[in-house]
C-alpha cells in the first residue's frame, strides 16, 4: 500500500493587500510593492512546482468553529468571495477549485484516535473565508484545496493534537500534500482614528516594538528549526496577540513533528506591517530524513487564553 506524506509546509501571509489592485498596494506604500505579493509567485515557482503536490490543507485563521474542527469535504468548491470585513478592497472575488473529500475524511477518522472532535462538511453553502481565497488567487495551480477551521474553543495541545490527525489522515492515503498555516504573527491594530498613519509595509509602524522583537525571535527560531523553542514560549507570545492565538501554525507544525520538528524556515518575503499586524511568508524546508512523528501532544496541554 502506497503511504501519503506531507511534501511541504509553510506559513503565509493572508493579508486584505495582497489582492489590491498594485496600484492600490503601492499607493499606500509610497510607491513600493509589498514583498508579499512576489514573494507568492517565487513560492509558486521555486517550491510548489517542485513537489508534485496533489492537495493543498489551508489551517485558516480566518475561519473560526466552535465545538469541533471543521475540515472541508467538498467535490469542487466554486463561486464569488466578498468579505464581510472589508468588503471595499475583497469583492465578488471568484474562486473555482477541486476539493479533496477523500482526504478531509481520512483526516476526521483519527479524531477519536487522538481524543479531539473533526468533521468533515461538503455543504454547498459552507462560507469561504480569505484566508484561504486570497492565497489560492495567487498560488492556484491543478492541486485540490482542503480547509480547516481553527476552533476558538481549542488550545495549544488541541491544535498539536489536530495537526496530528491531519499527518495519520494523509499517511492513509496515497497523497502528497502540502500545508499552508496560513495568517499572521503578533496581531493588533492601530485604532481607527490612529490607522491610516500605519499603512506602510515598513515594521516599525507594528504596534509596539516589544510585538516587534517577539515576532523577529520567532523568525530565527524559525530559520534555525527550533520549532521546540516556539512552543516553550508560547504563553509569552500570547502577550502579543498572535492571530488566532496562532492556532494556525500549531495546527501545522503539530503534522510535521511538534516540538521534535527540526525543519529550517526560509523566508519567501520579507516582514512586513500591516495597519500594526505582523506578515511574513516562511516556508519549512522538509529535513533530509523527513518530518519526525509528534510526542504524546499531553506535554503542551494549558489554557492558552490565560
Amino acid at each position: 500500500m502506497t503511504m501519503g506524506e506531507i511534501v511541504g509546509a509553510a506559513l503565509l501571509a493572508h493579508v486584505p493587500t495582497i489582492v489590491l489592485p498594485e496600484e492600490d498596494r503601492r499607493a499606500l506604500n509610497h510607491g513600493a510593492e509589498s514583498s508579499l505579493v512576489p514573494g507568492l509567485a517565487r513560492l509558486r515557482r521555486e517550491v510548489l512546482d517542485a513537489l508534485d503536490i496533489d492537495s493543498i490543507v489551508v489551517m485558516d485563521s480566518h475561519w473560526a468553529t466552535t465545538v469541533e474542527w471543521v475540515i472541508t469535504a467538498h467535490e469542487h468548491r466554486r463561486g464569488f468571495y466578498t468579505s464581510e470585513e472589508l468588503p471595499r478592497g475583497m469583492s465578488s472575488m471568484p474562486y473555482d477549485f477541486a476539493g479533496d473529500p477523500e482526504l478531509a475524511h481520512a483526516v476526521a477518522k483519527h479524531a477519536d484516535t487522538h481524543g479531539t472532535w473533526i468533521t468533515p462538511i461538503d455543504n454547498e453553502h459552507l462560507p469561504i473565508h480569505y484566508g484561504t481565497t486570497n492565497l489560492w488567487t495567487h498560488l492556484r495551480g491543478d492541486e485540490a484545496w482542503v480547509s480547516i477551521g481553527v476552533c476558538q474553543t481549542a488550545d495549544m495541545q488541541d491544535a498539536l493534537t489536530l495537526g496530528a490527525a491531519v499527518a495519520d489522515g494523509i499517511a492513509d492515503i496515497d497523497r502528497r500534500v502540502f500545508l499552508i498555516a496560513s495568517g499572521a504573527l503578533s496581531h493588533t491594530f492601530w485604532p481607527l482614528r490612529e490607522l491610516r498613519a500605519h499603512e506602510d509595509s515598513d515594521p516599525s509602524h507594528i504596534f509596539t516594538p516589544e510585538a516587534w522583537a517577539a515576532d523577529l525571535a520567532r523568525l530565527e527560531w524559525f530559520r534555525r528549526g527550533e520549532h521546540d523553542r516556539v512552543l516553550a514560549s508560547m504563553p509569552d507570545f500570547y502577550r502579543y496577540k498572535p492571530e488566532a492565538r496562532f492556532l494556525h501554525y500549531l495546527m501545522m507544525v503539530g503534522a510535521i513533528g511538534g516540538e521534535r520538528c527540526t525543519a529550517r524556515g526560509e523566508l519567501y518575503s520579507e516582514y512586513e506591517n500591516s495597519v500594526g499586524t505582523g506578515q511574513v511568508h516562511v516556508n519549512f524546508v522538509r529535513p533530509d530524513g523527513g518530518w519526525t512523528a509528534p510526542r504524546d501532544t499531553d506535554a503542551f496541554s494549558f489554557r492558552s487564553w490565560q
